[in-house]
């Protein structure tokens, strides 16, 4: 099957070759005849499925060919804001207008990103010289809301991309409020990895009568993936990274850690055993981030330690390795998190170090995937049967229960940090002023999870 013989138009078909696409993914298969047809949609796909494509390029094609499209293109006022996509994290929103960019460089449509963490003057001005499609996140978009600077009251088709992690981000009262200043008619696309009650509660009250389409089981994790763990003391963990990665020889190496804190410590440990090691986070301004993650890309940067919420829009072919160093709290991020290998057809590999204190942690995850992961004890690192397990600090959120102490707050920092939850002013119960906190508005609002306030 080719791009063209799904409808799409000969501008985008020839911008998709140009990149090097021949053949559309199993979701674009899908998604891309069901928004064609106008009808609303909700998709279950992981990241690595080539969704951003699924979505992206039959939107640039009904806007670019209908007439309203051609008469407000050749129009000397304004462009009114048709689309608009939100997503969760800062990198995913830049990625998404990206692609939004490099797919519609044949038609007559512009677009534009905004998210905080930056200025917001430069987004004003830009917003006033018009905008097609407009991908955001959805604090600094409530922020240009309340200030006036931008107009949704003709938006045509509207994109809620990685669903889940909004809301497991704590976004679900600032996408209301900007799902009420949208016009009633409009065409909404859904698009989440897992499919939760709460995402079951959100599609319920937002479609109308979608189509709904999966690529992967609910809940699954991508079968090309090699899954392993290995059991070792918490104090043994490090040593057991270097080792796997100077044994193996692995290069290009995502690390996940539960905090930021402990995100920053085994960068330091790293580099003292000779592995180039950066960090990213919600307190990493957006050019460090930015430039990690170039240079992670570009094989500069052997390993990239991130928090779970910093590496969402991580989108990096024929990565190989997935490190879990701290399992997460919550069993669905394990699927995001190993998700960003093995994609597009490649094989990967996902490592989890887990010491006595993760042992209820793998079982809920092995109870979401539905198998039981099998274990490697590497020689030397055998962990000790006589341990027992401590209590997790998740900072300042205490025990990490879903809705445990520190859940609304602990959040508040200083202003100007860029926070967490990818520098969102109000992102995740972490003390911003939509989450019933305290925080001074727009400083980040601190990067709690639903977990408890782990404060990644």
């Amino acid at each position: 099957m080719s791009f063209s013989s799904l409808g799409l138009s000969d501008a985008l078909v020839r911008a998709v070759s140009e990149t090097g696409y021949t053949a559309p993914t199993p979701i674009q298969q899908q998604a891309i005849p069901a928004v064609l047809n106008g009808g609303d949609l909700l998709a279950g796909a992981q990241t690595g499925t080539g969704k951003t494509a699924g979505f992206t390029l039959p939107l640039l094609h009904r806007l670019s060919t209908d007439a309203v499209g051609v008469k407000q293109s050749s129009n000397k006022t304004p462009r009114a804001i048709r689309a608009l996509i939100l997503t969760p994290t800062r990198e995913l929103a830049a990625q998404v207008e990206e692609s939004v960019r490099v797919y519609g460089k044949y038609t007559n449509l512009n677009s534009a990103v905004i998210f905080g963490g930056v200025g917001i003057n430069p987004q004003i001005k830009q917003l006033k010289h018009g905008v097609d499609i407009l991908v955001a996140t959805p604090g600094r978009l409530l922020d240009h809301m309340d200030q006036g600077t931008v107009d949704l009251s003709k938006i045509e088709i509207l994109v809620l991309d990685e669903a889940d992690r909004m809301l497991d981000m704590g976004f679900i009262r600032d996408i209301r409020k900007v799902l009420a200043g949208l016009p009633p008619k409009r065409q909404n696309l859904l698009f989440s990895a897992t499919f939760s009650d709460e995402i079951k509660a959100l599609a319920d009250g937002l479609l109308n009568k979608p189509a709904t389409i999966e690529v992967a089981r609910r809940n699954s994790t991508v079968e090309i993936i090699a899954q392993k763990i290995h059991p070792v003391d918490r104090d043994k963990k490090h040593p057991m990274l270097a080792h796997l990665i100077k044994s193996n020889n692995w290069h290009q190496v995502l690390v996940f850690t539960r905090t930021k804190h402990g995100a920053n410590k085994l960068v330091e440990q790293l580099e003292k055993d000779g592995i180039g090691a950066m960090a990213i986070h919600g307190n990493k301004s957006q050019s460090a981030r930015t430039k990690a993650l170039a240079e992670f890309k570009d094989n500069k940067l052997r390993v990239l330690v991130a928090t779970d919420i910093a590496a969402r829009g991580i989108d990096i072919d024929q990565l190989p390795h997935v490190v879990n160093y701290d399992l997460p709290n919550v069993p669905e991020d394990y699927v995001h998190r190993i998700g960003r290998t093995g994609r597009a057809g490649a094989t990967g590999e996902a490592v989890s170090l887990v010491c006595v204190d993760e042992h209820q942690m793998l079982k809920d995850i092995e109870k979401l995937i539905k198998q039981t992961l099998p274990r490697d004890v590497i020689p030397g690192f055998e962990p000790d049967p006589a341990a027992r397990p401590q209590p997790i600090q998740l900072r300042s959120g205490g025990p990490g229960h879903r809705n445990g102490p520190g859940r609304q707050g602990g959040g508040a920092r200083k202003p100007g940090n860029g926070g967490g939850n990818g520098g969102q002013p109000r992102g995740a119960n972490g003390g911003g002023p939509r989450a019933g906190g305290n925080a001074p508005r727009g400083n980040g609002g601190g990067a709690q999870h639903r977990s408890g306030g782990r404060g990644r």
